[in-house]
């Protein structure tokens, strides 16, 4: 029998509602063709749907500024960690799943893959919105940022940066596998305003960073301030509701 393959989360504070870690769970589910381990670590299982496996949050020595920001991802590329073993695929919440999953662990298994990120293309910057990796393989980059957290912090301005730096051979997904919201599926002003966001047909992942969220994005609502609204504003996209459900 085929072992499960290892999909993870996180979820700390009151920013993202246990639903985002349900709705994201169900949206895998539909997705995967083959057994899945789906692991949430988290300050709060209240809540959690049937299927979901909960961890507390992995320990890891923040100063105070820092403790509930990405930062906190970098306590996952400790070993051992709730029995992960073989390649790991995390997910950030903010992301919507429209396309087959099991490619991202298909494609160049056993290396460290993760998005280039959209608003650096060219430079070598991974976005960990959607990233695999190995288990233990890379435990020396916790260890080098348990020994230099300072420095680290006043010298890469975010985690994504950060590993970046230390894994500059990374594998980039297929651009159109794992995308943007705002920068790849929203209309380029002056269209957004007479055109809907539409999904690209080999997209897997959509990614929600910023504003506006899932939920707010389906209604065509985009926090913004008021000078910013004439290019900051996307027409609603009610096929998110098809992906971003509770079964």
């Amino acid at each position: 029998m085929t072992a499960p393959v290892n999909i993870i989360c996180m979820r700390w504070g009151k920013r993202y509602p246990v639903h985002y870690v349900n709705r994201l769970f169900q949206s895998v589910a539909r997705q995967m063709d083959r057994p899945f381990r789906f692991v949430c670590f988290t300050d709060d299982e209240t809540g959690l749907a049937e299927g979901i496996e909960a961890h507390p949050l992995p320990p890891i020595t923040l100063p105070e500024a820092a403790q509930w920001s990405p930062w906190r991802k970098m306590s996952i590329w400790q070993h051992p960690l709730a029995g992960l073993e073989g390649d790991v695929l995390f997910l950030d919440l903010d992301l919507l799943v429209v396309g087959p999953l099991g490619d991202l662990f298909d494609h160049q298994p056993g290396t460290f893959c993760v998005i280039e990120n959209w608003t650096q293309a060219g430079e070598g910057i991974g976005n960990t919105s959607v990233f695999r990796f190995p288990a233990g393989k890379y435990t020396d980059i916790f260890t080098d940022f348990t020994n230099r957290t300072d420095e680290i912090l006043r010298t890469h301005r975010i985690e994504q940066h950060y590993i970046s730096a230390q894994l500059p051979d990374a594998t980039f997904w297929p651009v159109d596998w794992c995308i943007s919201f705002k920068h790849s599926v929203v209309p380029r002003f002056p269209l957004n305003w007479v055109r809907s966001p539409e999904p690209p047909p080999n997209a897997r992942v959509i990614v929600f960073t910023g504003r506006p969220d899932i939920d707010e994005a389906a209604k065509g609502y985009w926090p913004a301030p008021w000078f910013k609204r004439f290019y900051k504003h996307a027409r609603p996209a009610p096929w998110i509701n098809a992906h971003w459900r509770d079964e």
